[in-house]
This record gives C-alpha cells, sequence and structure tokens, in this order.
C-alpha cells in the first residue's frame, strides 16, 4: 500500500521542506535487510552501542533516498536525499504505524502476555486461513520497534490481521495499543519472564491489559490460563498417546476437543486458539477439523530423535521459570527409565535475586 514521504512528512507534523510525492512502501531498521531502495525510509535508531545514522552513507550509496532521524549529520554529504529529522526516531514510526493502522477496518486479534505469544500467533494463522487473506507478526516482532513494523505490513488486500505485542517494563504497552488496536484481545497467560520490569505481579498484568483498552474488555478479551473460573473451564482432560481430549465449557456452551499434544504448554496454547474461533462464531465441528491439523512451531517442545538411541527436547523457544517447570515433567515423562541431560543457559529478568532463582532451578531438577 504505502504512502507517500510527503504524507509521512504531514502525520509527523513536519513542515518547511519540500518532501515530495516519493511513495515509501517499505519501512527499515535494518540496513542488512534492504531489498528495495527506491521506495524505502530508512528510521536511523540510536541503539546502546551503534546509531542508525552509522549506516547512512552506505544506504545512500546503495540507492536508498529517504532517511528519517533523530541527530544532527552533515546532511550535504547526501545531495540527493531527503531527510525527515524528528526528535525521537522510534516514537516517530510509531507514529507513522499507528496512523496506517487507522485506515484499515478489519478485525485486528492482539495477543499478549508472559509466554505463548509466538505460537497462539502462528496457530491462529495456521486454523484461520482457509478463510482470511490474514497480515501477521513476523516471529517475534512484539517489540516497540518488531509492532510498528509489523503493523506496516497491512494492505487493502488482507482481512484479518494478528499482531503480538511484548513488553518488559511499565509503561510501555499504551504505544503498542495505539499501533494495534486489536478488536479482538488474547491474554495467553501472566507468568515470570520480564519480572525485574515491574513491582508485583499485578502491576505486570495491568500493564499488559492495557493493550486492549481500546476493545470492550469484557466481551472481546480472551484470558485462557488452565484453572477454573476463568474465561475456559476445563471439566476433564485425558491423554490418549500423542494426544489429549479435553471437555470444557466456554461462552455458555459445553465443548469437547481433541488436541494432537499431550504437553501442558502446547494444550495451553491450543485451547487459547479454540477459544478465539469460538469467540469468533466457528462450529466446533470445524474448530476440532482444524485443530487435529495444528503442526508444532520451532523450539516449542519439539522431541527429536538423536544419535545412540537418544532424544532431544528441544524447548529454547523461551528460558524462564515457567516454561522450565512445565518441560522437566514433560521430558521426564517421555524419556520413561532412560537417563536425561539438562543443558540450561542463564534465565534473565527473572526478577528474583540469583540465589532464591537458583535456588528454585535446582528444586526442580531435583
Amino acid at each position: 500500500m504505502g504512502n507517500s514521504l510527503k504524507n509521512i512528512a504531514s502525520i509527523l507534523s513536519l513542515t518547511g521542506s519540500d518532501y515530495g510525492d516519493q511513495v515509501i512502501e517499505y519501512l527499515v531498521t535494518d540496513s542488512r535487510k534492504l531489498i528495495f531502495p527506491e521506495h524505502s525510509l530508512f528510521v536511523a535508531i540510536k541503539g546502546p552501542r551503534r546509531s542508525g545514522t552509522n549506516f547512512i552513507a552506505d544506504l545512500y550509496h546503495r540507492g536508498v533516498r529517504c532517511f528519517l532521524i533523530d541527530e544532527e549529520i552533515d546532511q550535504s554529504l547526501y545531495p540527493s536525499a531527503i531527510f525527515l529529522q524528528v526528535p525521537n526516531s522510534i516514537k516517530a514510526l510509531q507514529q507513522i504505524a499507528a496512523y496506517h493502522r487507522h485506515q484499515f477496518l478489519i478485525p485486528v486479534i492482539g495477543i499478549t502476555g508472559s509466554n505463548g505469544k509466538t505460537i497462539v500467533k502462528e496457530w491462529l494463522y495456521q486454523l484461520l486461513s482457509p478463510d482470511f487473506n490474514i497480515v501477521r507478526s513476523p516471529r517475534s516482532y512484539n517489540s516497540q520497534i518488531g509492532v510498528p513494523l509489523s503493523v506496516w505490513q497491512m494492505n487493502p488486500q488482507h482481512t484479518l490481521a494478528i499482531f503480538e505485542a511484548g513488553i518488559s517494563t511499565k509503561g510501555e504497552m499504551d504505544a503498542l495499543a495505539n499501533m494495534i488496536q486489536p478488536t479482538i484481545g488474547v491474554l495467553t497467560n501472566i507468568g515470570e519472564a520480564h519480572n525485574e520490569g515491574f513491582d508485583s505481579k499485578e502491576e505486570k498484568l495491568a500493564e499488559k491489559m492495557r493493550l486492549f483498552k481500546s476493545s470492550e474488555q469484557t466481551e472481546n478479551t480472551l484470558s485462557i490460563p488452565l484453572i477454573v473460573g476463568t474465561d475456559i473451564v476445563i471439566r476433564e482432560q485425558v491423554k490418549l498417546g500423542e494426544h489429549t481430549k479435553v471437555k470444557g465449557h466456554y461462552l455458555e456452551s459445553n465443548f469437547e476437543f481433541t488436541i494432537p499434544f499431550n504437553d501442558v504448554i502446547s494444550i495451553q496454547n491450543a485451547l487459547t486458539c479454540c477459544a478465539v474461533m469460538m469467540k469468533m462464531g466457528y462450529a466446533s465441528s470445524v474448530i476440532q477439523e482444524r485443530t487435529t491439523q495444528l503442526v508444532p512451531v520451532e523450539m516449542r517442545m519439539q522431541l527429536r530423535k538423536g544419535s545412540h538411541q537418544s532424544f532431544v527436547l528441544n524447548d529454547s523457544y523461551s528460558n524462564d521459570l515457567a516454561s522450565l517447570s512445565l518441560a522437566l515433567p514433560y521430558l521426564k515423562e517421555q524419556s520413561g527409565e532412560m537417563a536425561t541431560t539438562v543443558i540450561l543457559s542463564d534465565i534473565v529478568e527473572s526478577g528474583k535475586s540469583a540465589a532464591e532463582l537458583y535456588g528454585e532451578v535446582v528444586r526442580l531438577l531435583s
């Protein structure tokens, strides 16, 4: 779809220069990902180690002529370039994305939570693709920079959008909510990831719930922890080999689904997707048919055959205590009488002291 550079300057309230009618189709923050220089706006972001302005010379040589900057540079070195000078490049990028989002009236699913966002997004894409032309966050583009790049992908051919929103401290969600503007909100769970950015679990939950300020929280926000008394109630859960039969209650209706997984994380994420489909009015028979075709997302509870009659359980997608507490029982369950080895890297941003954190790790491993 794109937008003219002149209109982008207007969105940012920039005046006094002739920005021209150059059509911008791509917002680029990583010089390595440049594909179409003539239709790209490079957003120079200042990071902790280097600034995006350091790459302007190379990008200019490669054909980029439009730049958004928040630092002073010698613009005379680039005679045919156009510079949009702003106070803060990240906020300007978000402002552009928010304007772009407001051009569309399609349903938008916004997903947040401590874990499971990307998996739920990818599975919803699998489940809903037969009926919609879907735009979704690439990989785990759920940050202050990733969300605007995701939203910018929306074009008139899309009939549904699915975006993730990830935060690590208080005060971050409002900007993401302003860009995503979900019509259906999904809260996967509240775990211990990024605990150090919040004073309490309640504060973290309140911050995440700000994503849904544009939707009717009582009707359009889904929260699917597997405990009785929340939106979805599990009455019975039976493992059938590599599958799990789940019976429960949601939206004043009983349901029964057979899910093609038997680990807790996958069951919870699959039920989250089922709840979204029920909210969207899908028949149980359609949900069941499509759910059986779900395929695992890379690095999440993947059991792979190794050498010398061994198996490798790859759960490197997330690294926090909540994920570890679910992966270890699954490892034990799958290994039977075989010896097991756990390879674990440091767990960061837990909000716990090292002694408390690794005391908990030892307890889980024992």
